[in-house]
């Protein structure tokens, strides 16, 4: 395993250490070297009295929280949505206009709206997050209702099964492999929405961080949060692999053997 990780992971010493020396060589404050952005990084964030600063705690949590609640929420409303569109062709007509022209708003032009609809607040990172992120789900999630091994279903309905375990034990995993699809890029999509909706919409978070050492020029800090924030994308993303994986094992089992 140890071995496997070095494989995986030796570009990144390597990387911090060419950084190092580049800023080094530059020697300008606008790219700070690693160790002093980490130095940054610790003094803000990890140097309380039990391991996370009060300011991490204030303004990591109320983010974090955030992020995935709004994610939850999407996650509900695209596959549920997205599953009942996909198996119902005249409900996919009259609304697939209306999710082509959602999904081509951009996510950060509806910012301002939430503004006037919530004022300043959770609501609105809630809002521009949930808006952002569940296009992907929806979209993926009809493909995969919609493109079933008609044959399964048929033969259930024959049989009598009710339509609860018909959804629950065939439809919803053979749809599975494309909802898991959307959801992997919307929990990319989610980190970068909660940052953007936090630099004008609110007084805590990753996004307000970002912006008053913006307003500060402090490059260090501004660094910092980008590293953290990376760092958290990559945790994010490999939490919900390990997940895929496991929820999956059987379709990758089942590709294997066909």
């Amino acid at each position: 395993m140890i071995l496997t990780l070095v494989k995986r992971l030796w570009l990144i010493p390597v990387m911090f250490v060419g950084w190092e020396l580049l800023a080094g060589a530059l020697a300008t404050p606008f790219l700070p070297g690693p160790t002093l952005i980490l130095s940054r990084m610790y003094e803000m964030w990890f140097s309380g009295p039990f391991i996370f600063t009060e300011e991490a705690v204030h303004h990591f949590l109320p983010s974090l929280i955030r992020v995935v609640g709004s994610w939850a929420i999407a996650v509900v409303v695209g596959v549920g949505l997205g599953v009942a569109i996909g198996r119902t062709p005249w409900l996919a007509d009259i609304v697939e206009p209306l999710i082509e022209f959602g999904r081509a708003v951009p996510p950060p032009v509806m910012l301002p709206i939430f503004l006037v609809l919530f004022q300043i607040g959770p609501q609105v990172q809630i809002a521009t997050i949930v808006f952002g992120i569940v296009w992907p789900i929806l979209l993926n999630s009809i493909d995969g209702a919609r493109n079933l091994d008609m044959l399964k279903v048929e033969t259930a309905a024959v049989f009598g099964v009710p339509a609860h375990l018909r959804f629950l034990r065939i439809i919803l995993p053979a749809a599975a492999p494309k909802i898991f699809a959307g959801l992997r890029l919307s929990v990319s999509l989610a980190l970068i929405l909660m940052v953007i909706s936090e630099l004008k919409a609110s007084t805590e978070g990753f996004g307000y961080l970002l912006n008053m050492a913006v307003s500060a020029a402090d490059m260090p800090a501004i660094w910092a949060n980008v590293v953290l924030l990376g760092v958290l994308g990559f945790a994010f993303n490999s939490l919900f692999l390990t997940v895929e994986r496991r929820v999956l094992s059987w379709h990758r089992h089942a590709y294997r053997l066909a």
